[in-house]
């Protein structure tokens, strides 16, 4: 949680607030893989890729 207190406060600090949608993005598609990386969704996913 640490590491996401500090991109919280460099974003804040140095106004760069467009960086926090790319961030989410890239952090749901970590999760998206991740989690189906086992699953019967994985044709489906690689697909997108």
């Amino acid at each position: 949680m640490e590491f996401l207190k500090d991109i919280w406060l460099f974003m804040k600090e140095r106004k760069k607030f467009w960086l926090a949608p790319v961030i989410i993005i890239l952090l749901l598609l970590g999760v998206l893989i991740v989690f189906s990386s086992g699953s019967a969704l994985a044709p489906f996913i690689y697909t997108l890729f």
